[in-house]
This record gives C-alpha cells, sequence and structure tokens, in this order.
C-alpha cells in the first residue's frame, strides 16, 4: 500500500490499462471486465481488477498531467511489480485529416515538462514507448480493421496553449498533443518496465472540432479494445517464457542430478 493506493499486493494485474478520467476507468471495468473488483478508490481514482477474455487485467485513473500519472505509474511499477501500463487517453489532433474518435499510438513523446531534468543525465533523454507493446497493439489493430495511426505525441503541460507550441510541433510531425505519455515513458525507463500510450482523437486543434465531455467518457471503444487484447496477447507472451523457464530449470536439475 502506498498513500496514493490502498490496493493489497496481488489485487494489481500483471497489466494497467491507465486512463485519465475515473469515469473512464469505471466504465471499461463495467463494460469489459468480468467480475471487477475495486481494488484502489484513494482520491477516487477508481482503481478495478477483473478478467477479459479469462485474463486478469487492471484499470485504474491516472488523473491529469505529467506530474500526476508519474506518481501513479512509479508505484505500480516498483512497488506493485506491474509489468506493462497502457495509457488509453484523449489527445487533440494536430493535423486537419485526423478525424474525431480516431486512434493514435505514440511511438514517443516530445515533452515541454521538466521530468526528465531528475535523471540528472547531463543529457536530453527521449521518453519511448516499449517496442514490444507497441507492435502488439499495431499488429491488432491490423487484424482488426482499424485505422491507427503511430508516432510521436506532444505531452503538454499546459491545456491552454498560449505559446501555439503544438502547432509547431505538428510541423516536425508530432501526430497529436496530450498532458501525460512522456511522464509514463520516464516512469518505464526508471523501473525497467513497460509503456505504451494509446489515445483517442478528442480535438482537432487545426479544425476547432471537439468531442463533448460525456461522449469521450462511453465512444472511444477502439482504443479501448485495443488496449485490452494487448493485455491479453501481452500476458500469453509472459506464460510462454515462464513456461520456458520452467522447462530449462527442470532440465538443469535432471542433467546436475546425473552429475552427481
Amino acid at each position: 500500500m502506498t498513500p496514493h493506493n490502498s490496493a493489497k499486493p496481488g489485487d494489481i494485474a500483471k497489466t494497467v490499462l491507465m486512463p485519465g478520467d475515473p469515469l473512464r476507468a469505471k466504465y471499461i471495468a463495467e463494460h469489459y471486465f468480468e467480475s471487477p473488483q475495486l481494488v484502489n478508490n484513494v482520491r477516487g481514482v477508481q482503481g478495478y481488477t477483473g478478467y477479459y477474455n479469462s485474463v486478469p487485467v487492471t484499470v485504474m485513473a491516472s488523473g491529469m498531467g505529467i506530474p500526476s500519472i508519474s506518481v501513479y505509474a512509479r508505484e505500480l511499477f516498483s512497488i506493485y511489480d506491474v509489468d506493462n501500463i497502457i495509457r488509453v487517453g484523449s489527445a487533440g489532433a494536430l493535423h486537419a485529416d485526423m478525424p474525431l474518435g480516431s486512434v493514435v499510438a505514440g511511438m514517443s513523446a516530445c515533452t515541454d515538462s521538466n521530468i526528465t531534468s531528475q535523471l540528472e543525465l547531463g543529457a536530453y533523454f527521449a521518453p519511448t514507448a516499449d517496442y514490444t507493446l507497441l507492435e502488439t497493439a499495431v499488429e491488432y489493430a491490423r487484424r482488426s480493421g482499424t485505422d491507427m495511426a503511430v508516432g510521436s505525441l506532444y505531452s503538454s503541460d499546459c491545456f491552454y496553449d498560449d505559446a501555439k507550441r503544438s502547432l509547431r510541433m505538428a510541423k516536425l510531425g508530432v501526430l497529436a498533443v496530450e498532458m501525460e505519455a512522456a511522464g509514463l515513458y520516464v516512469a518505464a525507463a526508471q523501473t525497467g518496465k513497460r509503456a505504451l500510450a494509446i489515445c483517442s482523437i478528442s480535438d482537432n486543434v487545426i479544425t476547432g472540432e471537439s468531442m463533448p465531455p460525456d461522449e469521450r467518457v462511453v465512444s472511444f471503444n477502439e482504443m479501448m479494445v485495443i488496449a485490452l487484447e494487448t493485455a491479453v496477447l501481452m500476458e500469453k507472451r509472459r506464460t510462454k517464457i515462464l513456461s520456458f523457464s520452467k522447462k530449462n530449470e527442470k532440465k538443469n536439475e535432471k542433467k546436475n542430478e546425473k552429475k552427481d
């Protein structure tokens, strides 16, 4: 347990889906999980663990911004031994041809945050998604017929972009702006774990289109399913690796017995 998480050991699954909005966490648990159990509601983050296609998965909100997700992600990785965190959030498109509700995966995350300064590297660290998680999500999206864009996100500390930095990022090919991915990727790098941000487009910075707040809670189903199916595939991968390791251990034990 931590000051921010009342879950007990074993309450949290190996893969956590992390929306910013607690209501989206609740929606995912109620609409996709079998036997969802509320395992954490400190500060109202609505953390649930349940089963999706017979695989244990947890969903828990991060709140808004890099400082908030950095706390929750770091604790999940280092204290609850979570292997994978998949952000399932909203983002603002930086290109006119990206429609509302479309899905984007963050291969990397530019940021105006000072989050990487704590690493004291003497250089700039580039927050990047885990390749295995990204590849798994892309493969599922392709098989399901979902057109998921993949590229760089801009994780901004400023919701109201008076300096118009988002527009300059767009000229460099950055796909969308959001507020958490870079912090999540840094937390994963610090703990040697895996992270990926998958976002649905809720606004378009270029066209001015915007989705109503209540729609954002329930209409991002393609993004949610991609993340959930990725969690299932990652669990199968983990089980396969564990099985292979156990077989090798038994082989080594038999070899040692023969030597004795």
